[in-house]
C-alpha cells in the first residue's frame, strides 16, 4: 500500500488515486455495447467508436474529481468514511487544484467531442454538454443530484440509453431498436454499482444530510433495489431473444451470474467496509456483461 508520505512525494500517483480507476469499467460497458450492436448490425465505425470511449473514460475521471471537491467542501466526506480515500479530504490536493484537473479533463473529452461533431453532427454536442452538466451537477451547484435521492436515475440514464444509443448514433447517425433496448440491462447495472457505494455509506450520508436514494428507502430498501436491477438485467436478455431483437447466443452473457451472486450474497450479508468487495464485483460485472455481450454478436455475426 502506497502510504500518504510517498503519495506527496509522487504527484501522479496522487492523481491516479483521484481518477478512481476501479470506476472505469462503468463508464466503458455502454460504449462497448453500443459498438457491439453496431458491429452486429453490420454499420460499426471504429473511429468514433474508440473516440467515443475515450470521451466516456474522460468523462467519468472528471466527475469523479468533481464529487471529490464538491463532497469535501459540503462536509460529506468525513474521517469516518468507509469508500477509498479521497484526495481533497485527506490532503493530497487542494480544492483549487483539484477543480483545475477536473475542467482539464472535461477539456479533453471536449476535444473529441469536436472529431464527434465532424463525424457525427451536432446532437452530440447535446449528449456532450449534457454529459458534463451531470458530472458536476451530480454533487455539485445549487442542486446537487446525489443530495436528492436523483443520482440512480441519472446514472441510469446516462451510462444506459445515452451512453449505448449514444455510441450506435455516433456511428450511424441513427438509433436502432436494438439499441435501445439493449441499454436497458447495461444502464441497469451500472446503478447497481451506485446502490451498493450509497448502501456502504449510509450511516455516512444520513449524517450528513446527503438524501441518497439509498438513505430515502433504508438499508432493506437498498438491497432489493440492488437484488432488481440485476435480475432485470439478466432477465432482459431472453426477453429480447424471444422478440427476435437478439440472438439466443446473446444468453452467453449470464456466464457473468457468479459473479452478480457473490456481490448480491456480500450485499445482504455485510456493512461499511466490506462492501467495497461488492462494489469491486459489481463493477466488473458491468465490464463483463458488455464484453460478452460483445463475444455474443461477434459469434453470431
Amino acid at each position: 500500500m502506497i502510504s500518504g508520505e510517498n503519495l506527496k512525494a509522487a504527484g501522479w500517483k496522487i492523481w491516479w488515486l483521484a481518477a478512481r480507476p476501479k470506476t472505469l469499467p462503468a463508464a466503458a460497458s455502454g460504449v462497448i455495447t453500443g459498438a457491439a450492436v453496431a458491429l452486429y448490425e453490420g454499420r460499426f465505425q471504429p473511429g468514433p467508436a474508440f473516440a467515443a470511449l475515450l470521451a466516456a473514460l474522460l468523462l467519468q475521471i472528471g466527475s469523479n474529481l468533481a464529487n471529490d471537491v464538491f463532497d469535501f467542501e459540503r462536509g460529506t466526506d468525513a474521517a469516518e468514511r468507509h469508500g477509498p480515500l479521497r484526495v481533497t479530504q485527506a490532503g493530497l490536493l487542494t480544492p483549487s487544484q483539484v477543480k483545475a484537473g477536473m475542467w482539464t479533463v472535461f477539456a479533453l473529452a471536449a476535444l473529441l467531442g469536436v472529431y464527434l461533431i465532424l463525424v457525427s453532427g451536432w446532437p452530440v454536442v447535446v449528449i456532450g454538454l449534457l454529459a458534463i452538466i451531470v458530472a458536476i451537477a451530480y454533487t455539485g451547484g445549487p442542486f446537487p443530484l446525489g443530495y436528492y435521492g436523483l443520482g440512480d436515475l441519472f446514472v441510469f440514464l446516462f451510462f444506459g440509453p445515452a451512453a449505448v444509443a449514444g455510441t450506435y448514433y455516433i456511428q450511424t447517425r441513427s438509433v436502432s431498436a436494438l439499441a435501445w433496448w439493449l441499454s436497458v440491462p447495461v444502464g441497469l447495472i451500472v446503478t447497481a454499482i451506485l446502490v451498493v457505494n450509497n448502501l456502504r455509506d449510509i450511516d455516512t450520508d444520513r449524517a450528513a444530510r446527503k438524501h441518497t436514494l439509498a438513505v430515502l428507502l433504508g438499508r432493506r430498501g437498498a438491497q432489493i433495489e440492488y437484488t432488481l436491477c440485476l435480475t432485470i438485467a439478466f432477465l432482459w436478455l431472453p426477453i429480447l431473444a424471444w422478440l427476435g431483437l437478439l440472438p439466443w447466443l446473446s444468453l452467453l452473457a449470464w456466464v457473468a451470474l457468479p459473479l452478480a451472486w457473490r456481490a448480491s450474497c456480500t450485499v445482504f450479508t455485510r456493512q461499511g467496509c466490506p462492501l467495497n468487495a461488492a462494489l469491486a464485483d459489481t463493477g466488473q460485472l458491468a465490464l463483463a456483461f458488455s464484453l460478452l455481450c460483445l463475444a455474443s454478436m461477434l459469434l453470431a455475426r
